[in-house]
């Protein structure tokens, strides 16, 4: 079992790194891959050096799974040349992920429809992954009509550059921008480029992804995405309506019961979800559970999550896991 983490140097691909050791992932051999200007440099993993590769290097080494996380337009380039060599991709960048013929999994919802034919899998969005996760199985139950979200996003979901800014601002450093504007002591309602709606395109993803995932079109979904100088995961306020009206408790319990979901929810001792405690884990934290009301049917909750791990590289190693059990790959 020969695994190529593409985009290897960088802040996902490292964390995937990680992930595949922590999760003890059964690999033959890895292959890390980045771009001609870290070509040669080594990379460890289980205390065993490596050497980072090229795209054509990793392609004619014949991986059995490539786990991308190196951008759109390397992903619409050299994705398709991967798989047309036979190699599975499982990519995290935005390239594939409205693409009709490709799906888009968060495996604990909808990996069943995976088959051995697909060659180039779909990473949702970290902000999608997490809301996604927690509105399944009330979707499931009560019928979703409309969500209201607004996020609270790590600088970790922008890269390397933007945890150099917050650090060189917290230390009175000048130094490069990732942003238009300071980000210390500071919230920016600005994440990725604005679509023409006056949207961002980080909102309009919490849009479009969550239909194709919960395979329901007719879901209403509105969203604001906020950047914020935390290090540790995003944070959602979600408002949900739905069709049926529900009881807290059975919403409690559908959230307890649910894999990947951990309950958070005491405001007796001060028990709900925050970044703090979710960085550097794999599950997705739900809290704040309360009725809306304002209008019938409507639930507001509070859901936090590692955008590196659950958001990007967990999940992109758990849809490898899935296909593997399954004999896909």
């Amino acid at each position: 079992m020969k695994i190529a983490v593409v985009g290897a140097t960088g802040l996902v691909g490292q964390v995937m790194l990680k992930v595949l050791e922590e999760r003890n992932f059964p690999l033959t051999d890895l292959i890390p891959v980045a771009s001609e200007r870290s070509v040669g440099k080594i990379i460890q993993f289980k205390g065993k050096d490596y050497k980072v590769v090229s795209l054509q290097t990793a392609i004619d080494l014949k991986p059995n799974v490539a786990l991308f996380s190196a951008g759109g337009d390397t992903s619409l380039e050299w994705a398709p040349k991967f798989a047309a060599a036979g190699i599975t991709v499982i990519d995290n960048s935005s390239a594939w992920r409205m693409d009709h013929n490709k799906k888009l999994v968060v495996p604990e919802i909808n990996a069943s429809q995976l088959t051995k034919n697909d060659k180039i899998i779909a990473n949702p969005n970290c902000s999608t992954i997490q809301m996604v996760l927690a509105l399944a199985p009330l979707h499931k139950a009560y019928k979703i009509k409309r969500v209201v979200v607004s996020t609270y996003q790590s600088i970790t979901g922008t890269g390397v550059k933007a945890v150099k800014q917050l650090e060189n601002e917290m230390a009175g450093i000048k130094g490069e921008m990732a942003y238009h504007y300071p980000i210390h002591q500071n919230a920016i309602p600005h994440c990725d480029v604005f679509e023409e709606n006056g949207y961002t395109k980080e909102e309009m993803k919490l849009v479009r992804e969550t239909q194709k995932i919960l395979d329901d079109k007719t879901i209403a979904v509105t969203a604001t995405a906020v950047r914020i100088p935390t290090a540790g995961g995003h944070s959602e306020s979600v408002n949900v309506e739905f069709e049926k009206d529900f009881d807290l408790n059975t919403v409690r319990k559908l959230l307890n019961d649910s894999p990947g979901i951990v309950l958070q929810d005491n405001i007796d001792v001060n028990m709900y979800p925050m970044p703090i405690y979710a960085n550097g884990k794999d599950d997705v934290f739900v809290g704040r559970i309360r009725r809306d009301g304002s209008q019938p049917n409507t639930l507001n909750m509070w859901i936090v999550s590692d955008n590196l791990r659950k958001g990007a590289a967990t999940n992109t190693v758990q849809i490898a896991e899935y296909l593997l059990e399954k004999g896909l790959i």
